[in-house]
């Protein structure tokens, strides 16, 4: 039997499920200066692009409004068109460094629905690869990332143009 070691997880595995840190992260990561450790890789005008802390995929993205809104129309005009295009840009961002076979990308709206953050809005960007479902999801209830998060950042951000804002 072959061994798979992927020590880096359980920190994730032992980490409280709420966040740690306290409070709204979609407030809290752009306000801080520190894009490397927050793994933020872009800021428009009204929105930002930062990588899942809990991924689905590697490369798993979320672009976020910078104001906290629940809905897509508590948001003004300008804020859905820059939120738009902040998540074709990370579309492209992940088609340029990872070149993915395909994407999700979505929104989940209240807890009904699986928003871990129902009071602001965020849409996952997910790359997928033919083939990219395997036993360890369904059997093991484990994901593999086959990059750590840090290393994963600095590959995309190298496909990120300067900050817009």
């Amino acid at each position: 039997m072959e061994s798979l070691h992927a020590y880096w997880r359980m920190a994730y595995i032992e980490a409280p499920k709420s966040d740690k840190e306290g409070g709204n992260p979609f407030a809290r990561i752009p306000a801080s200066d520190d894009d490397r450790a927050n793994h933020l890789l872009w800021r428009g005008e009204h929105s930002f692009l930062v990588m899942n802390k809990y991924p689905y995929n590697a490369g798993h993205l979320l672009a976020a409004p910078y104001r906290e809104a629940p809905q897509l129309a508590d948001l003004t005009a300008a804020e859905r068109a820059d939120l738009m295009e902040t998540i074709v840009l990370g579309q492209q961002i992940l088609t340029d460094a990872l070149r993915p076979n395909g994407f999700n990308v979505g929104f989940n709206f209240g807890d009904a629905a699986g928003a871990g953050i129902p009071q602001h809005l965020h849409c996952h960007i997910v790359p997928r690869w033919n083939g990219d479902t395997n036993f360890m999801p369904v059997l093991g209830d484990t994901r593999v990332l086959p990059e750590s998060m840090d290393a994963m950042w600095q590959r995309l951000r190298e496909f990120t143009p300067a900050h817009a804002v």
